[in-house]
This record gives C-alpha cells, sequence and structure tokens, in this order.
C-alpha cells in the first residue's frame, strides 16, 4: 500500500461503513479514529470514527496525519477533500430502502423523530446526492475509487475482501478482513421481489 495515500472509507450514513473499516483494519491497514464514539445498539461493533472530519470544510490539518491510514468520511463530506493528497475511496453501496430502514430503527432506539420527510422523499434525495457524489469523484484526477456493495460483502466476504485488497494494492490480510464479517448484523434486508436501486 502507497503509504502517501490516503485510504477513505465512505458511502451514506448506515451503509456500512463502520463494518468495512473494521475489515480494513484487520487487513492491516491503521486505522485515524479517536473512539469518541462508542458502540452500541446501532453499531455494536464501533464507528470508527474522528470527530475532526466532521470540520473538514474548515479543518484539513490532520489529514497529514491521515497518509498511509484509513479514515471514515461520509460522502456529503468527500468534496471538502483537499486536492494536495492522493486518495483512494471505497465507496459504501446499500439499497436506500435498507438505508432507510436501518436510520429510522436507529432514531427509534434514540426517542429522535422519524416523520420529518416521508421514505419516498427522503429516498429521491439520497440517490440524488449519490449521483452527484460519484459524478464529482469522476471528474477528481487525485481519487481513485471502488464501490463496494453492502449485501455482497455479507454474502461474499472472502470474495470481496479479495477484490477490495486488489484495489488497495495486494497488501492486505484478506481472511482476516472477511473473518470479521458479521452476517448476524445485516438486520435491514431487501423486502423479496422489491430491491432498492439506491
Amino acid at each position: 500500500m502507497d503509504e502517501e495515500k490516503i485510504t477513505v472509507v465512505s458511502g451514506l450514513p448506515r451503509s456500512g461503513t463502520s463494518m468495512m473499516m473494521k475489515m480494513l483494519e484487520a487487513g492491516g491497514i491503521p486505522v485515524l479514529t479517536d473512539r469518541l464514539r462508542l458502540a452500541d445498539e446501532d453499531n455494536p461493533q464501533g464507528y470508527y470514527e474522528l470527530e475532526r472530519v466532521k470540520q473538514l470544510e474548515h479543518d484539513k490539518a490532520w489529514l497529514e496525519e491521515a497518509q498511509g491510514k484509513v479514515v471514515k468520511v461520509i460522502a456529503a463530506l468527500l468534496k471538502h477533500l483537499p486536492p494536495d493528497y492522493a486518495y483512494q475511496i471505497v465507496f459504501m453501496r446499500r439499497g436506500i430502502d435498507e438505508v432507510l430502514a436501518s436510520q429510522r430503527q436507529m432514531l427509534v432506539r434514540r426517542g429522535e423523530p422519524t416523520d420529518t420527510l416521508t421514505d419516498e422523499r427522503m429516498g429521491e434525495l439520497f440517490r440524488r446526492h449519490v449521483a452527484q457524489v460519484r459524478t464529482w469523484i469522476t471528474e477528481q484526477p487525485n481519487i481513485q475509487v471502488l464501490e463496494v456493495d453492502y449485501s455482497e460483502v455479507l454474502a461474499n466476504p472472502l470474495g470481496e475482501a479479495g477484490r477490495i485488497n486488489q484495489f488497495l494494492g495486494s497488501m492486505l490480510d484478506v481472511e482476516s478482513m472477511a473473518e470479521v464479517v458479521n452476517p448476524d448484523l445485516y438486520r435491514q434486508r431487501r423486502v423479496e421481489g422489491k430491491r432498492s436501486t439506491g
């Protein structure tokens, strides 16, 4: 793996980014996280977040420390990555219906309102957002991207770990990456016959 490149795990919230961070850590990439957000029922294996990432638009100083490591950056913040560095992004994809169901369940557990927008409207906004992010990424000469489907990782962890390893330079421990995948955490599955195209 290129020690100067920054590996980024991204995607919509609840799309499997924490799982991917855990996989890459198991594979041998140092993770950049402050571990301030503790594991809970929604993410029992931890969130792997760095609070400073939320201020990426105004605070980019920490990126120097991210070289040779992997950091989680939600899709909405990718546009603030400065062009000074080279990035390899593992972009998590998950059916929009599953993302919405997972988010709703998380809000219910936290006692927060779930009816601010309809699922149809939220799904439309998510799809548009992902399309815009993908277009932006393709226009950045300093970014390489690999899209990874959450359900595919759970169905074929070893195969997907191998594909990710190849993208990142074929230096990772693929077996260890696959071993940390826990299908029991796949709690908001697509309804049979109603697959999302998100």
